[in-house]
């Protein structure tokens, strides 16, 4: 098959969770929570044999795309349909418990140029953005139904739009015409709503929009804390968690948590008594974000912001960290 995507930061993947040494022993099981083509979980299993992984994705098309491409290595890989923060909260009773989980919240190139979803400007489509296509909602509902302040605070909110005010004004203007269908349609209100300067600055004037939007569609960042939380814990003792972020709203959200599960106490000053344990859940692997080499970047320049941070677990985490974790 014709591969589309390129998995991201790779070789950094392969070394920061190596499934080698104690407690691993040669038989070692991992989840990998955004299977998307199988790009990380193809090379995962051809460089470490005894490894076994599960693969999860919310999109059933491009997962059997992955399940043709990984299909040479029988039943070291299974399959898992739906949304990873689902997963974890309901961690399947009969499946053992992984030492390593990995996160690329990245879309893939294959969602962009292949799936006809409309996640991209560059090709004139229905605008869904559905990452699931059973999903209820699609980026048409909502620039078509959400009122105007709303749709402003959403884009500013998800993506820093500074124009998103007069954005969410001609998306509303517009659609009294007629319904916004359209990638295109879309692109070109957004192009037409901003001053000429930043139309022609060096990205689209749609770019953050349509990221926004993506994520409103696909709830990607209320979805990332109660996941985050709920994989580590359903990690093995010394088992490693990764997360690969592609923008600063994200990595934001990792990096508070690792930070926090690497505290010794993270319950509130004002609390008289610790409540947390006292002692840190997790070794910081990686003190900062692993980013590409430049070699990588310009072979691969989706890779250009994206963030690799991992993890070492120690013990579960409590409460006290998925609500620190909610409050950035």
């Amino acid at each position: 098959m014709e591969v589309v995507h390129t998995p991201v930061l790779l070789q950094e993947c392969l070394s920061l969770l190596s499934p080698v040494g104690e407690p691993y022993e040669g038989d070692a099981f991992m989840v990998d929570s955004t299977l998307g083509e199988g790009g990380h979980s193809y090379n995962f299993l051809k460089s470490y044999p005894g490894l076994k992984i599960v693969g999860l994705d919310a999109d059933p098309v491009i997962q059997s795309r992955a399940r043709e491409r990984l299909a040479c290595y029988g039943d070291r890989m299974s399959f898992w349909s739906g949304w990873f923060d689902e997963f974890y909260m309901n961690y399947p009773h009969d499946m053992r418990k992984p030492n390593i989980i990995l996160f690329d919240l990245g879309i893939s190139v294959f969602h962009y140029e292949r799936s006809g979803r409309g996640f991209s400007f560059r090709h004139d489509e229905k605008l869904d953005m559905r990452l699931n296509p059973s999903s209820l909602e699609s980026a048409e509902d909502v620039v078509n139904c959400m009122d105007e302040k709303r749709l402003a605070d959403m884009i500013y909110l998800y993506s820093d739009e500074k124009y998103s005010r007069r954005i969410a004004s001609a998306i509303t203007t517009a659609r009294r015409s007629c319904r916004i269908a359209s990638t295109k349609a879309l692109a070109d209100i957004v192009a037409g709503a901003v001053p000429p300067k930043y139309r022609h600055g060096a990205i689209h004037p749609a770019t953050r929009t349509f990221q926004a939007l993506r994520i409103y569609v696909n709830k990607e960042l209320r979805r990332l804390p109660d996941a985050l939380h709920a994989a580590f814990n359903t990690l093995l003792p010394q088992g490693k968690l990764g997360v690969i972020t592609f923008h600063s709203l994200e990595d934001r959200i990792v990096k508070h948590y690792f930070r926090n599960l690497a505290k010794q106490c993270v319950c509130p000053p004002e609390q008289s008594v610790c409540s947390c344990g006292g002692t840190p859940c997790a070794v910081l692997l990686t003190r900062k974000g692993v980013e590409p080499t430049a070699e990588e970047v310009a072979s691969n320049s989706p890779s250009r912001s994206a963030r690799l941070r991992v993890v070492r677990k120690i013990r579960d985490a409590g409460a006290g960290h998925l609500a620190a974790l909610e409050a950035v």
